[in-house]
């Protein structure tokens, strides 16, 4: 359990300063309330003694009223530096994971749910500091108050304080057995709790398609039955709870039975006074607390354990791409020289995949020409522009922009280089326009206009009701599919990004809207850089230079005009289908 603890001892260490002086109060308000039974002792011995005067019991009573008075400020000081603390160490963890998480690389969102990774950084961090607050709390009160409530016993009336504390050996070793049982069991509800909100966050962000193929019943029946099971295990939990806590005060109410038969006894025999027993009883009571507290502390400890070792696997999941060595000191002045792009060579394999997604690619871009794709669906284009700015890692030597291999580049250098327009194009749940200058935040008003008039957005946002302040739902779920592809291509338009790749993003715009966008488009991006993939040859015929894949190989490269001029070849076929699917379609026109 305390390896885990050992990750977050640099937080610790940055905030001792706040931690001593919260534990100094914690420890001045444990002395304070061990002086309570002490001034009742003498009260009482006083009054049983019929020695006593006004002025007595008034010095008791204010010095009563001054250790309250202390007792109250110690306690709001060691909560205000120690849970305060705790809160700080929560905080800066999340913001580390948070950060963790945008350096990792695809790959580690493929094998982990957001649900489950949402729920490390809530759910997780929240019992990390129970544990860094009230559990370092209950464990340090506990302590201290253990040993000087047993040490003023002891040093009092040692034979009946020995007789007292006989049942404290057995609820030891319960405490220790009950700290593994918690251990095993919030790990369950943890990994419960992460399934129940990855269930709940993929049906949200797959509320269209549930509702498209009436499947309401289906998720909610999931989630119901997870959220059962969340509660069965929160309350196997719970039982734990119940049955050792009333346990715990059975055994300790066996020692005030001890006291009484033992203590009762030694007054009558005139070898305790009044004040003495009821002085030990008040500690006894006392040493309910550290007890009681001992379960606590194990139990939060044992959860934080369980929460840390849950976040230290993001935190230390290692990104699959990283700058390489070296790459920024070969690229000192963070600039890629030109932009030509060119494949070596390229054969690129998935994993362990027997056979490569692409085999001996080679290609060379000129800066400042347009590249066409095109392909059948897992020809491998997708990972071919993929390789480009190495969201996933091509070989060494294979991928080359302005010269130089894209692994040699810093990864923010290279990144910076290309505007990427997937198909299913993600857009953040704000306004049009802050989604259009998500990129650019400092746009100006005329530039925003020239990038929304290009993506044909000036026209829809007519329809909205706030227009381009209209705020889209999480990931553009109020819009079409086409709407979410044009403010995406605004958006990368707006950047200005030297290299500029549509990956099939037209692909839910009629074809008149296409020919407008383009049109505009490569009037706008002349003398730059451009990659599109389409399965439209209208759409690819405005490339200076075509590639045809199939089975992740170039079976055709050339110019529109040159690639249908083989009539032969893929390129043609597909122009010849499409056009006459143009024809049937403008025919059902005339007849409708």
């Amino acid at each position: 359990m305390f390896k885990q603890y050992a990750t977050i001892l640099p937080y610790l260490r940055k905030y001792r300063i706040k931690y001593a002086v919260g534990l100094l109060c914690l420890v001045t308000v444990d002395a304070a309330q061990l002086l309570i039974p002490q001034i009742i002792r003498k009260a009482i011995n006083l009054v049983s003694a019929g020695a006593f005067d006004l002025r007595s019991i008034l010095f008791l009573s204010i010095a009563m009223v001054g250790i309250a008075v202390l007792i109250s400020s110690g306690r709001f000081l060691w909560r205000f530096f120690i849970h305060g603390s705790s809160r700080r160490i929560e905080t800066e963890m999340r913001d580390r994971l948070f950060d963790h998480l945008l350096e990792l690389s695809g790959g580690f969102y493929q094998a982990n749910k957001t649900g489950d990774i949402m729920a490390r950084a809530t759910n997780d961090m929240g019992a990390i500091r129970q544990a860094t607050g009230m559990g370092f709390v209950s464990f340090v009160d506990g302590t201290f108050m253990a040993i000087a409530i047993l040490a003023i016993m002891i040093a009092q009336n040692p034979g009946t304080a020995l007789l007292t504390i006989i049942p404290l050996p057995l609820i030891t070793i319960l405490i220790i057995f009950f700290g593994s049982m918690v251990g095993k069991r919030f790990e369950r509800v943890q990994a419960i709790y992460s399934r129940m909100s990855e269930i709940a966050q993929e049906t949200m962000a797959g509320i269209r398609v549930v509702k498209a193929f009436v499947k309401e019943e289906k998720f909610a029946q999931d989630f119901s039955g997870s959220n059962d099971l969340y509660r069965d295990a929160s309350m196997g939990l719970v039982k734990v709870f119940g049955f050792f806590f009333p346990l715990i005060a059975f055994l300790s109410g066996l020692t005030t039975l001890i006291l009484l038969a033992a203590g009762g006894g030694a007054v009558l025999r005139n070898r305790m006074s009044a004040g003495d027993i009821v002085a030990m009883l008040a500690y006894l009571q006392m040493l309910v607390w550290p007890m009681l507290g001992a379960g606590f502390t194990v139990n939060t400890l044992q959860r934080g354990a369980a929460s840390l070792k849950r976040v230290n696997e993001i935190l230390e999941a290692v990104p699959d791409i990283v700058s390489l060595p070296g790459a920024s000191a070969h690229h000192a002045d963070n600039a890629v020289a030109s932009c030509d792009i060119e494949f070596r060579a390229l054969s690129f394999a998935y994993g362990k995949a027997e056979t490569p997604a692409l085999r001996d690619v080679s290609l060379f871009l000129p800066e400042g020409k347009t590249l066409g794709i095109l392909g059948r669906v897992g020809s491998g284009k997708s990972t071919l522009i993929r390789l480009l700015p190495r969201i996933i890692d091509p070989p060494p030597g294979s991928v080359l922009v302005g010269g130089h291999d894209v692994r040699d580049y810093p990864l923010p250098v290279l990144r910076a280089v290309f505007g990427f327009v997937p198909q299913d194009s993600f857009l953040f749940s704000d306004t049009i326009a802050a989604n259009i200058r998500y990129g650019m935040p400092g746009l100006s008003e005329t530039d925003f206009r020239r990038v929304s008039a290009i993506a044909a957005m000036d026209r829809d946002v007519l329809d909205f009701p706030s227009g381009f302040e209209t705020v889209v739902g999480e990931k553009g779920l109020t819009l079409s599919g086409g709407q979410k592809q044009r403010i995406a291509i605004a958006r990368a338009l707006a950047s200005r990004p030297p290299v500029l790749i549509l990956d099939d993003s037209l692909s839910a715009v009629d074809a008149e809207t296409e020919d407008r966008i383009l049109s505009a488009l490569i009037e706008e991006r002349r003398g730059r850089t451009n990659i599109i993939i389409s399965h439209r040859v209208s759409t690819l015929r405005h490339a200076d230079l075509i590639l045809v894949l199939e089975k992740g190989k170039v079976s055709q490269h050339g110019s529109h005009e040159e690639l249908l001029a083989q009539e032969e070849g893929f390129y043609a076929e597909i122009a010849r289908l499409q056009e006459l699917e143009r024809a049937a379609e403008k025919g059902e026109q005339g007849r409708g």
